[in-house]
């Protein structure tokens, strides 16, 4: 199984066949754009969407210097096609004059996140960057639909801490390193990530009402603080516990 420690000393022919595959996605993010004109309706609305999409391109090409993706990765990838779609509909407002089709392709990248784990675990081909790419995703995706959010019901800069909360985390872990330590598998960390999705799909629906869409938002926000403060309390504890004098009894007990 491929690891990110030894990315740089792969040979570079085979980033070529990622690259080629990164292109091809490329093509379907135009013909995506073309067939969806009242998302992309603007220079201005592509030229964000090719960006990012650029921008996530070279990423992948950069940390997977293995060749071929693999289709787990490669339905990640189509995930991403779909979120710079999103991203590029959020420039002038654009999605608002067509916001249930922009909630459609939102609603299809959040189904397809369960499509690449699935191929992943089934294929056994389940790799660190495949689970970083999809999670950036995730993360990138809530964000996008805060910024949706912001622009279509107005409910002030509050609810990009929801889509902001997770970037102050990993801010924070430069400063402080034990927030960088493996954390345990949670059905509560994944059961909070859909709510924030779905909690933010709702409220961004012309059927709901501002105040539903503020209650909506608040809700993600707190299962958020909830999940990262219940984290960051118990990585705190696994730190005071590895740097106790009591720890540090045990190590050099066990020299003797």
């Amino acid at each position: 199984m491929p690891s990110f420690s030894n990315t740089t000393s792969r040979p570079f022919p085979k980033r070529l066949y990622t690259l080629s595959e990164v292109a091809l996605a490329g093509l379907l993010l135009l013909m995506l754009g073309v067939a969806l004109p009242t998302l992309l309706e603007s220079a201005v609305n592509w030229w964000l969407a090719a960006g990012l999409y650029v921008l996530m391109g070279t990423l992948v090409v950069s940390f997977w210097p293995y060749g071929p993706l693999g289709w787990a990765n490669r339905v990640t990838l189509g995930r991403g096609v779909l979120v710079t779609i999103v991203a590029g509909a959020l420039a002038a407002s654009a999605f608002t004059n067509a916001i249930w089709l922009w909630l459609a392709v939102a609603v299809i990248a959040l189904l397809l996140d369960g499509v690449d784990g699935w191929i992943a675990r089934h294929t056994k081909t389940h790799t660190p960057f495949g689970a970083r790419f999809d999670m950036e995703l995730d993360a990138l995706l809530i964000l996008l639909l805060c910024i949706g959010l912001l622009q279509s019901e107005h409910l002030g800069v509050w609810v990009l801490l929801i889509g902001g909360v997770r970037y102050l985390f990993v801010a924070a872990s430069w400063q402080l390193p034990w927030l960088k330590a493996p954390l345990f598998d949670s059905f509560r960390r994944k059961a909070v990530c859909v709510w924030q999705v779905v909690a933010l799909l709702l409220a961004l629906t012309p059927l709901t009402s501002p105040l539903a869409a503020s209650l909506l938002a608040l809700s993600a926000l707190a299962t958020l603080i909830y999940s990262f403060g219940f984290d960051v309390w118990w990585l705190h504890r696994q730190h005071k516990c590895q740097t106790s004098p009591a720890a540090d009894w045990r190590k050099n007990d066990n020299h003797i």
